[in-house]
């Protein structure tokens, strides 16, 4: 998804403060101090990464080990997430106007198109009409496939409007059987995408085990990051995710970029720290209280 207006920042930061408390994707069990340590040191890390890439290599596995020595749990999550996070592989192969051969050919496979900012007035934009024509072609080719719509509601002049509920209008027009699509009707980044459309698949779906990914080209990448990095969160032992990435397909976007520093916030929204979160995706976090590097 693309930022939200602001007007409806406030209201969500206590929502999702409150989703937080009740999911447990943050820190718990660990009094206040222990678990203000482990969050300052996963905000460091995400954002050192988010700040100098790879340079930041040496900085962020000497972190790794600090958080491995505050909880061996989340130091094993975080690493699994950064080795995600650094790989070239991220995003790849890009697969563009429909999803490959040899996926899932039964309800174990969910197809997730990712949402984008409405019109003012709750009409839907190109870019996410070009979106919802790929799913409509993967989806056909993969008829046993559920869909999930993602994305709340971002139209300023119409708050009965919500990028899911659009989108899955739209796909049930051009022939897809209602039955098959899933709405997420609250999300309005592309963090709270992968934590509300987990909450859903684990709770209501349970044959989905398989996610592919459908988007725009330069938002693949951000989104296989944010949904697998979900489920390593939420997973009761490492290596045991419900749920997992497989594929994606794109729309070729004729513009459009998603920084890592935009990523770091995303993960850090992940974390629980909405409120920095929303920082760095407007830009007011301010970076220079971190070390130089060595």
């Amino acid at each position: 998804m693309r930022r939200a207006n602001k007007k409806s920042i406030a209201a969500v930061l206590l929502a999702f403060g409150i989703i937080f408390s009740l999911t447990g994707c943050g820190v718990s069990g660990k009094t206040e101090n222990e678990a203000k340590k482990v969050e300052n040191i996963v905000e460091e890390i995400s954002v050192n990464y988010g700040t100098y890439g790879e340079e930041a290599k040496d900085r962020i596995r000497s972190l790794l080990k600090d958080l491995s020595g505050h909880d061996k749990n989340a130091g094993i999550r975080w690493s699994q997430i950064m080795d995600l996070w650094m790989s070239p592989e991220l995003g790849q192969p890009l697969n563009y106007d429909v999803l490959p051969d040899r996926l899932p050919e039964t309800d174990e496979l969910c197809i997730v198109v990712l949402g984008f900012q409405l019109n003012p007035d709750g009409t839907m934009k190109e870019e996410l009409i070009k979106r919802l024509g790929v799913a409509l072609e993967s989806a056909e080719k993969y008829p046993n496939a559920y869909i999930v719509c993602t994305g709340g509601g971002t139209a300023a002049e119409n708050e009965s409007a919500s990028e899911a509920g659009e989108m899955a209008k739209w796909l049930v027009e051009h022939g897809i059987d209602k039955k098959r699509v899933i709405v997420e009707d609250t999300s309005i980044t592309t963090a709270q995408n992968a934590i509300f459309t987990y909450d859903i698949l684990t709770s209501l779906y349970p044959s989905v085990k398989k996610l592919a990914i459908i988007s725009s080209d330069y938002h693949i990448a951000t989104g296989e990051l944010l949904f697998k990095a979900e489920a390593i969160l939420r997973a009761n032992s490492p290596g045991n995710e419900k749920l997992e990435v497989i594929s994606n397909a794109a729309w070729k976007a004729p513009s459009g970029t998603l920084s890592t520093m935009f990523q770091a916030g995303a993960l850090i929204e992940l974390f629980g720290d909405v409120e920095t979160a929303f920082e760095i995706y407007y830009d007011n976090y301010d970076i220079h209280d971190l070390p130089p590097l060595k």
